[in-house]
Order: C-alpha cells, then structure tokens, then sequence
C-alpha cells in the first residue's frame, strides 16, 4: 500500500491533483472576474456612466445604478468590452435585480447650447435626482465631475472595470442610447446609424458630406475637409 506522500505519484492520486488544482483555479478565475461590489460597505451608493459623449449625432445619454451589496455576476463589465448580446442579457439582470436605477437624456440641441462636458453633467445630474432611494455617495467613471448638492462623489479612471454599479450604469447608458439610435435609423438610413450610432465612422462622415447634416445632428461638432474633428 503507497504511504499518502506516495499517492499523488501514481495515476489515480494524479488525476485527482490535476482535478483539485482545476477547481481551484477555476475558483480563482470566478473570484477575479467579479468587479467590486461596493467601495463603502455600509452606504447607499450609485454608479454613474455616459454613453455618446464623442458621438456626431444624437443624444448624450447617462444611468444611475444602486446595486445591492451582494449583488455578482461573473460576466459583468465595462460595456465596452461586451459584446451586444452580452450587454442586453446583462440589462434584464440589472433592472431585475438592482435596489434603483434611472437613464436620463440630453438632446444635441442641448449639447449645442451648452458643449458636451456640461450636457454629460446634465444627464448624469438628471439620473441621480431620479433615483429612489436616494444615494448617499456616487461613483462616477471618469477623472472629473460637476458635484451634485448633497451627495458626496468619487471619481475613478476606468470605474466601469473596476466596480459592479459603474459597469451596470455604463451597460443601461449603452444599451439605452443604441435603441434610441436604432429608432433613429429608421427615419435616416442614409448615416448608417443603425451600425455606428452616431460615431464618427468613415461611412458616417462620407453620409455628412453628401447629404449634409440633419436635425440630429450636433452642429458645434464640427468637421474638417478631411472628417475630423475641430
């Protein structure tokens, strides 16, 4: 009979390593997946992210997410990194399970009047004071925000890979605004819309040169002979 040191020596004690150290990292793997819950444990906070901010056309969009403190899930991340099957699969989990959440709109009309940093600050702003519960801290993603009154914040360079309530923000923020533009698509086929949604493409660009803009346009965007930004 092999002494225990033997045994992982022989076939059977070296499937049995191979299938405890899987599991292991696979556990490991799980546990490194998952973005953080919460940066304040015992406070009601709220992730906050935009989507559209450098788009051409259409508007800025922002979402306020609480999650609940023990709120996991494997595959979520900052949408970005999604893809759009992932994104909408993960928004029924979000809106099922979080505490709150709001998605709030600046038109280009808007964006226009008072440039795009402030709109963003808008929409986020609108997001926060829809939410119910209110939160007492907000995680913003980004190096910079306009304080909201009454609610301290932080901001984080990348949040959106780094905490779960920043990505869920970004994902309903996405999510949300791609509709909107897939709705516009339908009336202006012509910028592809429904493909770039709204984003500076080489498509887009060639439609804006050939049909000009639209009323959807964000006109203080304005372009170089060449399609860039100025």
């Amino acid at each position: 009979m092999p002494s225990p040191q033997m045994l992982l020596f022989y076939p059977y004690g070296a499937v049995r390593c191979q299938v405890f150290s899987k599991i292991v990292f696979t556990a490991k793997a799980f546990y490194l997946s998952m973005l953080q819950a919460y940066y304040q444990k015992h406070i009601v906070e709220a992730g906050i992210d935009e989507a559209g901010r450098g788009c051409l056309a259409g508007p800025v969009f922002a979402a306020a997410v609480i999650l609940p403190a023990h709120f996991a899930n494997p595959q979520l991340n900052d949408s970005k990194k999604l893809s759009a099957a992932q994104r909408y699969a993960l928004r029924s989990i979000i809106e099922t399970e979080a505490i709150a959440f709001q998605v709030a709109q600046i038109d280009q009309t808007e964006i226009d009047r008072i440039n795009i940093l402030q709109a963003t600050y808008k929409a986020m702003h609108a997001a926060v004071q829809a939410l119910s519960p209110q939160p007492a801290y907000l995680l913003i993603d980004g190096n910079r925000f306009k304080p909201y009154a009454g609610i301290p914040h932080q901001c984080f360079v990348k949040g959106d890979g780094r905490f779960a309530s920043i990505a869920a923000a970004s994902i309903l923020a996405k999510t949300y605004r791609d509709d909107y533009m897939q709705q516009l698509h339908e009336a202006y086929p012509q910028y592809d819309w429904q493909h770039n949604k709204g984003y500076g493409t080489a498509k887009h660009i060639a439609a804006i040169h050939l049909h000009g803009y639209c009323v959807h346009h964000r006109k203080s965007f304005k372009l170089n002979v060449q399609g860039k930004l100025f």
